[in-house]
């Protein structure tokens, strides 16, 4: 397959168009974080609408993505590529002039769909168009760049909500949408895999999208309704159902999807599985910790994105450099280190309680951050890089699909349980403290159905004001003490990930033959 140097000007080209692809995705999912309190005020959203609207985007992300890596291998991963962006620059288009909560979760599913087409061909393209010695440094160069404009949406997020224009979030993804595309289609040669059978394996593709979208379905209405509804078990039922089935048929199509083969690399799958629990700890412990800031500790939303940082600084400092160390000594202690540090500092950070503002940033939320960065910091190139490098260049977009579908899975993962775990721990605490109330069952009822909106819970009308201040305290105390459990159990997932690299994770990258065997070094394990 042929390869370009990454100093060559199309190795440069391939980088910048991978870099503002992808920066569209993650600004929106960072930003979005930070203008969620404007966004509900705006469009009156009560609380489980802000979980749709985060994951509506990735229902429609996590049952695509395997898919369209798959059709980038097949059908060319430049084409490909720019059918996402121009599918996801649409969708951010109609989001920013939504005018109801409906038809944004509408639209960002739009953009979902866009993002399961553009997201595997980025790094897929980096990965066929660089040769395995470059690959660890393009790898870095993709995430400090990425991070550092990425990083900077919340920032961007926070002062556009301060200033009531929250919707040019999604505006601001048209014009790097469009020099995305033109780079690719002038400037950067299609690559495919030549190797695989033609054609598309639709029996894959139809049980692996049903299978992925009635999962994240599930998960998704836990926060609204619970899990014991027939809604939500039997749609996680039937999804784990096409997903056997899924693998079933995989096993036996010589034009399969996700050829199974790929996972006989331990190295892969125990990196795709240190992924699951790390970015199911990074999903929810960002969103309660932005929550925690603006709803509970009274900062302003510009302020709340400024917090983070501490996490973009060194994610552009280091990532690059994690690379370049991880191509040199292995990513093995990168993978092991990374997510414990990260654990430890959200472990710092869930023993935060009432602070007075952004006063005592410094000596509240400023340590943790700067671990939780620091951790992810020497760990995002090191997996990127394993990830790819654990496959042949020919599966390079079926392995970024795995990968990112797991990724996204696990942030559905965590925003749906969590979310509702947070409503649950929240009602039992404000059940105990109105318990000896003077008020009838009427107005305890009202109290209790204002924590579904977490740290946006108001004091409902029609109850005496003499008891306000303290049952607005109650509410203060009750997202701090589910926000804590919350920031736990994410800690406890990054430090379940450090221990998945442990196991499973060497520094021997063993390559995938042309003939879908692997084979595993058991010296190197």
């Amino acid at each position: 397959m042929r390869t370009v140097s990454l100093a060559s000007t199309e190795g440069k080209w391939v980088m910048a168009s991978s870099i503002l692809a992808s920066s569209m995705a993650f600004i929106d999912s960072t930003a979005l974080n930070v203008v969620l309190p404007s966004l509900q005020e705006s469009l009156n959203a009560r609380g489980t609408d802000l979980f749709w609207i985060l994951n509506s985007y990735l229902l429609m992300l996590a049952s695509l993505i395997l898919l369209g890596g798959a059709l980038g291998d097949k059908f060319g991963r430049k084409k490909i590529f720019i059918i996402g962006i121009l599918i996801f620059i649409s969708g951010s288009a109609t989001c920013g002039f939504a005018p109801t909560v409906k038809l944004l979760i509408l639209f960002r599913a739009l953009q979902g769909i866009g993002g399961a087409l553009m997201i595997p061909g980025s790094l897929s393209l980096i990965s066929s168009t660089f040769s395995s010695k470059e690959r660890g440094k393009a790898i870095g160069t993709w995430s400090a760049a990425t991070t550092m404009v990425t990083m900077g949406g919340p920032i961007l997020g926070g002062a556009l909500a301060d200033a009531g224009l929250w919707r040019y979030i999604f505006f601001i993804n048209i014009p790097l949408g469009i020099v995305s595309v033109l780079i690719l289609w002038l400037k950067v040669h299609e690559t495919k895999d030549e190797e695989s059978a033609k054609g598309i394996d639709f029996p894959g593709a139809i049980t692996t999208v049903s299978g992925l979208a009635l999962l994240t379905f599930g998960f998704l209405r836990i926060p609204e309704i619970g899990i014991a509804r027939p809604q939500v078990y039997l749609s996680l039922i039937a999804g784990t159902i096409f997903i056997v089935l899924f693998i079933f048929l995989e096993k036996s199509r010589k034009n399969a999807m996700m050829p199974l083969s790929i996972f006989n690399n331990i190295n892969f799958s125990g990196a795709n599985l240190l992924t699951f629990f790390l970015y199911a700890g990074l999903s929810g412990g960002i969103l309660f910790i932005t929550l925690n800031l603006i709803q509970i500790q009274g900062y302003s939303q510009l302020q709340a994105g400024l917090t983070l940082l501490p996490f973009t600084i060194l994610m552009v400092l280091l990532a690059r450099f994690a690379g370049k160390l991880s191509d040199k000594y292995g990513p093995r202690w990168f993978m092991i280190s990374g997510p414990a540090i990260a654990g430890i500092g959200l472990l710092l950070l869930a023993f935060i309680k009432q602070t007075n503002g952004p006063s005592d940033y410094w000596i509240s939320f400023f340590p943790g951050i700067l671990l939780f960065g620091l951790g992810m910091s020497i760990t995002v190139t090191p997996l990127t890089s394993t990830v790819m490098g654990s496959a042949a260049s020919h599966f390079s977009g079926i392995a970024s699909g795995v990968n990112n579908a797991v990724s996204r899975i696990s942030g559905v993962f965590a925003n749906a349980i969590l979310g509702a775990f947070a409503i649950l721990l929240f009602t039992t605490f404000m059940e105990r403290a109105i318990e000896k109330f003077p008020i009838n069952k009427e107005a305890k009822d009202a109290i209790l159905a204002e924590t579904i909106n977490l740290g946006n819970a108001e004091f409902p009308q029609g109850i005496s004001v003499k008891y306000k201040q303290q049952i607005i305290n109650f509410y203060n105390q009750g997202f701090i003490s589910a926000y804590k459990i919350i920031l736990l159990i994410c800690s406890g997932m990054a430090f379940t990930s450090s221990l998945c690299a442990f196991l499973m994770i060497s520094n021997k990258l063993i390559k995938q033959t042309k003939s879908h065997k692997m084979s595993i070094d058991k010296s190197g394990q």
